[in-house]
């Protein structure tokens, strides 16, 4: 039988000092990531039914990227703040999953 030794951790709650077990359920856990301001990601599953810009256009802030069908809505993605379109990673017709990177942008050079 293989007994591992537990490994207590520390957390404080207000100024007190404890120490507790990690659940597996918590060590299996997707871990968050902060999630790049130059990342536009899906946050619904859907399916891309329109895409309004191509790999290197400059895009202003509020332009349509792309159009999303989601439960029978079409949602319009539009650009955060004016970058560059660095990568576009879908295509019309498909199905995406909830958190798919759409499209990858880049800062503009200052010229």
């Amino acid at each position: 039988m293989n007994k591992e030794k537990p490994e207590y951790v520390d957390f404080a709650v207000t100024a007190r000092k404890y120490k507790t077990l990690l659940t597996k359920k918590y060590l299996n856990r997707k871990v968050w990531v902060n999630a790049s301001p130059y990342d536009i990601q899906s946050i619904i599953p859907g399916t891309i039914l329109s895409i309004f810009v191509k790999e290197g256009d400059v895009v202003k802030e509020g332009a349509p990227l792309l159009i999303l069908e989601a439960m029978k809505m079409q949602n319009r993605i539009e650009m955060p703040f004016t970058a560059r379109i660095k990568k576009i990673n879908v295509d019309l017709g498909v199905r995406i999953p909830r958190e798919t990177l759409m499209i990858e942008l880049e800062p503009l050079e200052n010229e």
